[in-house]
């Protein structure tokens, strides 16, 4: 056995928790069902199986990383703490109010979602600071304490406190919680000043309220954890996945865990860069398909878009405004509920429907056997003979097409008139194809790019059963799929660096920038980022990043543009302007000559390295791969069936090639390989798909050439 430190990640998604072991080279995965009721059984469950598989004891791990769909799933299925938000007199209703902004314009029954915190539970106090966080009224401490005997009386769990012009000067804020803590030291107390110290006091509030509404049950859940990890003899120290894509202590995930309501899709899309480094390809298309949701992410340059703000429970799906705003840094996706649990249905209009709702673990898609009466993407894809019965993980987990073909015949069938089950399930998984495939066409068009010379990296249970259909609508030519992309996400969290991120806002224009103020500031930011990383990662060499989030005088949204390293002077500034003139050209074809241009907020990321991912092995010598068995396919494109070729992906050496139709079936996922495509195994163990016949205009394989 190697002598490498054995490190272990964890990720709980919506139907299945995923495990990856690593020690040295190899590598072991695990898949068990999700416990949503208790979700650390499932852990444990399955720690002590992947620990069995590789012959490990639990104190043989060096380091667990863990991430969690948790955090998202209290706030949309609204199962968080009961929360009260104190803010400033006169301001109660700006979680209400929002920013009066309507995501469509011509539906005279708009619906929003309702905030976490009710009217009756939204409190005011007396106090005012200006816009640059000077003390117009006193906050007026009697009055803080009034509110504790109503606070206690209406059964409030947690607080968010949130003033006016408090991410400016947090005094005031601070005041009102220890004001709190003095005669109740155990109410968790969340600051707007501290979860979002920005400007915009909807997002600010809406983000702080999320944070408390949440910290309870993560606080419990990560303490328990850590805990019951401790009792079964793990001593290794347990990081947490942020959704800006680096890595935090447990402590800083209690104080603050709506940085990890998008911790999974994080680790998917830094394992998909992590690929695309490896294989040298600077523009990717990142497509994770779990249980629940499919996560779509841009990569450029062998990194994901980021932003700092994110929506989460939209009552308009894929539509910007109709959510829950959060002010967090994340790693820009767009996610959709369209994952292998996500159920079909019909809807008054006689148009097949997909998601969002799930049908999750429990009971889980109908032909689980568990309970289930609703069809299910996965119950689709197994009607069309995607999936083998009897070897769906591995094995593990028999499905049941009898109780699939009723669930679709019932509930899709019936309903459009059709008689044929499976061709029922033919139009749920085009419309799970279709919907996804727009949803990435919407992302990139509002991101300012384009899918020309783009390579789709497929991942998650789902992702490699999807992603050539993907692809050819996209017109994408070439997909990869990973080793081990069924667990995708929890091997990403391996790739991950530790690291965190501030964001402050400090209003300055250009033409009369304020360096002094500036440069003092980012230092701030950069001693308490460093001090959460070091937390983490004791003595390690660290890097910084800076970003200053920038727009014309007068506009309404910022774009981000990379900040200089070191202190900012006179050169620097007209640096920052060329470099934002042309951040603003490429999202709108052309700047604004004349026009000054204001900072809103700064942004500082210390990070350490992330791991490198390696030589490359030479590209190995093609050879032919021998089909394991046959299986009756539906096609896509006539509905017809077909008999499709099916391999065993642990029997298939590097330089194996394959002819679609087919599919390479594994324990976690199974890769399909389309009528039109080509398959062949990379040195580094990842599945390439080339389209149109690319593979042999690379090298006549009967002469056995390699392209």
């Amino acid at each position: 056995m190697s002598s490498a430190p054995a490190r272990l990640a964890i990720d709980i998604g919506g139907t299945f928790t995923d495990f990856t072991l690593e020690r040295g080279e190899k590598r072991w995965t695990a898949k068990v069902l999700t416990t949503p009721e208790a979700p650390e059984r499932g852990v444990l469950e399955g720690v002590a199986a992947i620990l069995a598989t590789a012959g490990l004891a639990p104190g043989d791990l060096a380091l667990v990383i863990h991430g969690t769909t948790l955090a998202t799933n209290a706030i949309i299925e609204r199962k968080g703490a009961r929360t009260a938000l104190i803010t400033t007199a006169g301001f109660r209703d700006v979680l209400a109010l929002r920013n009066e902004s309507r995501y469509d314009q011509y539906d005279l029954n708009l619906m929003l979602p309702e905030p976490l915190v009710p009217r009756d539970l939204r409190f005011t106090v007396p106090e005012r600071l200006d816009n640059e966080g000077h003390v117009l009224r006193p906050l007026d401490h009697d009055a803080v304490r009034a509110l504790i005997p109503a606070l206690r009386g209406a059964g409030v769990e947690s607080v968010a406190i949130g003033f006016l012009h408090g991410f400016v000067n947090p005094t005031h804020e601070e005041a009102a919680r220890a004001i709190l803590a003095a005669s109740w030291p155990e109410l968790p107390v969340s600051l707007a000043a501290e979860v979002a110290p920005e400007m915009r006091e909807w997002e600010r509030f809406s983000t702080a309220v999320a944070n408390a509404y949440i910290q309870p049950l993560m606080a419990r859940y990560l303490r328990r954890l850590a805990a019951e990890l401790a009792e079964i003899g793990v001593a290794a120290p347990l990081l947490l996945m942020l959704s800006g894509g680096g890595l935090t202590t447990v402590e800083t995930a209690c104080r603050f865990p709506v940085r990890l309501v998008e911790s999974g899709p994080a680790g998917g899309a830094i394992f998909a860069a992590h690929i695309a480094r490896a294989e040298h390809c600077p523009a990717v298309l990142s497509f994770d398909m779990g249980g629940t949701t499919a996560k779509i992410c841009l990569i450029d340059g062998f990194v994901p878009q980021t932003t700092r703000g994110f929506e989460v429970a939209r009552i308009g799906r894929f539509r910007k405004g109709s959510g829950l705003p959060l002010r967090i840094p994340v790693i820009e996706m767009v996610e959709i509920g369209a994952g292998g649990g996500s159920l079909a249905g019909v809807d008054a209009l006689g148009r097949i429907t997909i998601g969002p709702e799930s049908a999750g673990a429990d009971p889980g898609p109908a032909c689980y056997g568990r309970g289930g009466v609703l069809p299910a993407v996965t119950d689709a894809n197994l009607l069309l003979g995607r999936y083998d019965p009897e070897r769906f993980a591995g094995g593990r987990l028999k499905l049941d097409p009898a109780r699939a073909a009723r669930a679709l015949a019932e509930t899709v069938g019936a309903p459009l008139g059709i008689d044929d089950p499976a061709l029922a399930a033919l139009g749920v998984v085009e419309m799970v194809d279709e919907t996804m495939a727009n949803a990435a066409l919407v992302h990139a068009v509002e991101s300012g790019k384009g899918f020309a010379g783009r390579v789709l990296i497929a991942f998650g249970g789902g992702g490699p059963v999807h992603a050539y259909r993907i692809a050819e609508k996209l017109g994408i030519d070439r997909v990869l799929i990973p080793p081990g992309a069924g667990v995708g996400s929890a091997i990403g969290f391996l790739r991950a660096p530790i690291a965190y991120e501030v964001v402050r806002s400090l209003y300055q224009r250009l033409a009369r920038f304020d360096a002094v103020a500036v440069n003092a500031l980012l230092a701030a930011m950069a001693a308490e980022a460093r001090g959460v990383v070091a937390a983490g990662a004791p003595g390690a060499a660290t890097h910084e990043e800076r970003l200053a989030f920038m727009r014309y005088v007068g506009q309404g949204h910022e774009i981000a543009v990379p900040l200089p390293p070191g202190e900012l002077g006179a050169a620097e500034v007209t640096g920052l302007r060329v470099a934002f003139d042309a951040e603003y050209t490429r999202f709108y074809t052309r700047p604004v000559p004349g026009s000054d241009i204001e900072v809103l907020s700064f942004a500082v990321r210390i990070a350490t390295s992330a791991p490198s991912p390696g030589t490359v092995a030479a590209a190995p010598a093609p050879w032919h791969a021998r089909a394991a068995r046959g299986q009756s396919v539906r096609d896509m494109a006539h509905g017809e069936k077909v008999e499709w070729s099916v391999f065993a992906r642990a029997a298939l050496g590097p330089g194996a090639r394959l002819e679609g139709p087919a599919i390479i079936a594994e324990d976690e996922t199974s890769t399909l390989i389309g009528p039109d495509w080509q398959a062949r195994l990379l040195a580094s163990g990842t599945i390439e798909l080339r389209r149109g016949g690319e593979l042999r205009r690379g090298g006549d394989l009967r002469r056995g050439e390699n392209p």
